[in-house]
Protein backbone atom coordinates (compact mmCIF):
# COMPACT_ATOMS: atom_id res chain seq x y z
CA UNK A 1 0.00 0.00 0.00
CA UNK A 2 2.93 2.77 1.08
CA UNK A 3 5.49 3.78 -1.10
CA UNK A 4 8.49 4.50 0.58
CA UNK A 5 12.22 6.36 -0.40
CA UNK A 6 15.62 6.40 1.63
CA UNK A 7 16.96 10.51 1.03
CA UNK A 8 20.00 11.82 2.19
CA UNK A 9 20.44 11.93 5.99
CA UNK A 10 18.68 8.50 6.58
CA UNK A 11 15.16 10.49 6.09
CA UNK A 12 12.76 7.58 4.98
CA UNK A 13 9.54 8.99 3.15
CA UNK A 14 6.67 7.42 3.27
CA UNK A 15 3.23 8.08 0.77
CA UNK A 16 0.13 6.05 1.69
CA UNK A 17 -0.53 4.51 -1.66
CA UNK A 18 -4.76 6.02 -1.20
CA UNK A 19 -6.37 8.68 -1.46
CA UNK A 20 -8.61 8.00 1.50
CA UNK A 21 -6.68 6.79 4.70
CA UNK A 22 -10.10 5.16 6.80
CA UNK A 23 -10.85 2.04 8.21
CA UNK A 24 -10.52 0.09 5.40
CA UNK A 25 -7.16 0.63 5.12
CA UNK A 26 -5.41 2.01 7.99
CA UNK A 27 -4.72 -1.10 9.56
CA UNK A 28 -2.82 -1.76 6.86
CA UNK A 29 -0.94 1.44 6.52
CA UNK A 30 -0.05 0.99 10.14
CA UNK A 31 1.58 -2.13 9.90
CA UNK A 32 3.83 -1.36 6.77
CA UNK A 33 5.01 1.56 8.78
CA UNK A 34 5.87 -0.11 11.25
CA UNK A 35 7.70 -2.69 9.30
CA UNK A 36 10.00 -0.25 8.23
CA UNK A 37 10.24 1.69 11.80
CA UNK A 38 11.04 -2.24 13.23
CA UNK A 39 13.58 -2.51 9.80
CA UNK A 40 15.48 0.36 11.31
CA UNK A 41 14.00 3.78 10.21
CA UNK A 42 14.06 6.01 12.68
CA UNK A 43 13.44 9.61 10.64
CA UNK A 44 10.35 9.29 8.95
CA UNK A 45 8.17 11.90 6.97
CA UNK A 46 4.81 10.66 6.10
CA UNK A 47 3.83 12.60 2.36
CA UNK A 48 -0.04 13.21 2.79
CA UNK A 49 -0.13 15.04 -0.63
CA UNK A 50 -1.73 12.62 -2.33
CA UNK A 51 -4.54 11.95 0.45
CA UNK A 52 -7.77 13.76 -0.15
CA UNK A 53 -9.67 12.54 3.37
CA UNK A 54 -8.44 10.80 6.53
CA UNK A 55 -11.16 9.87 8.83
CA UNK A 56 -9.97 8.85 12.48
CA UNK A 57 -9.34 4.99 11.83
CA UNK A 58 -6.47 6.96 9.36
CA UNK A 59 -5.51 9.01 12.31
CA UNK A 60 -5.61 6.71 14.70
CA UNK A 61 -3.36 4.09 12.77
CA UNK A 62 -1.16 7.43 12.32
CA UNK A 63 -0.78 7.99 16.65
CA UNK A 64 0.02 4.64 16.91
CA UNK A 65 2.77 5.01 14.19
CA UNK A 66 4.16 7.55 16.48
CA UNK A 67 4.31 5.62 19.34
CA UNK A 68 6.33 2.90 17.63
CA UNK A 69 8.53 5.13 16.61
CA UNK A 70 8.77 6.80 20.49
CA UNK A 71 11.70 8.46 21.76
CA UNK A 72 14.03 6.30 19.38
CA UNK A 73 13.13 9.01 16.41
CA UNK A 74 11.22 11.44 14.85
CA UNK A 75 8.47 11.46 12.53
CA UNK A 76 6.58 14.09 10.94
CA UNK A 77 3.98 14.98 8.34
CA UNK A 78 3.82 16.91 5.36
CA UNK A 79 1.59 18.01 2.30
CA UNK A 80 -1.83 18.07 4.06
CA UNK A 81 -4.67 19.50 1.89
CA UNK A 82 -7.12 21.27 3.44
CA UNK A 83 -9.53 19.08 4.20
CA UNK A 84 -6.76 16.43 5.97
CA UNK A 85 -5.93 19.74 7.61
CA UNK A 86 -8.99 20.29 9.23
CA UNK A 87 -9.27 17.24 10.06
CA UNK A 88 -5.89 17.69 12.17
CA UNK A 89 -6.53 21.09 13.59
CA UNK A 90 -10.31 19.04 14.65
CA UNK A 91 -8.62 16.27 16.35
CA UNK A 92 -6.06 18.91 17.55
CA UNK A 93 -3.36 16.47 16.29
CA UNK A 94 -1.96 19.02 14.95
CA UNK A 95 -0.53 19.56 17.71
CA UNK A 96 0.62 16.17 18.63
CA UNK A 97 2.51 16.42 15.03
CA UNK A 98 4.86 18.41 13.56
CA UNK A 99 3.37 19.44 10.28
CA UNK A 100 4.81 21.21 7.14
CA UNK A 101 4.17 22.02 4.34
CA UNK A 102 6.01 19.98 1.91
CA UNK A 103 8.34 17.09 1.93
CA UNK A 104 10.96 19.56 0.92
CA UNK A 105 10.46 21.90 4.10
CA UNK A 106 10.10 18.85 6.16
CA UNK A 107 13.46 16.80 5.08
CA UNK A 108 15.26 20.34 5.16
CA UNK A 109 14.06 20.74 8.94
CA UNK A 110 15.03 17.11 9.42
CA UNK A 111 18.33 17.67 8.11
CA UNK A 112 19.05 20.67 10.02
CA UNK A 113 18.00 18.97 13.42
CA UNK A 114 20.09 15.97 12.97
Amino acid sequence: MIHTTTLDENITLVRPGAERLTAANAKMFKDEVTDIINGGANRVVIDFKNVTFLDSSGLGALVGVLKKIGHRGDLVVSGLNSDVQQMFRICRMDRVFVVYKDVDAAVQSMAEYQ
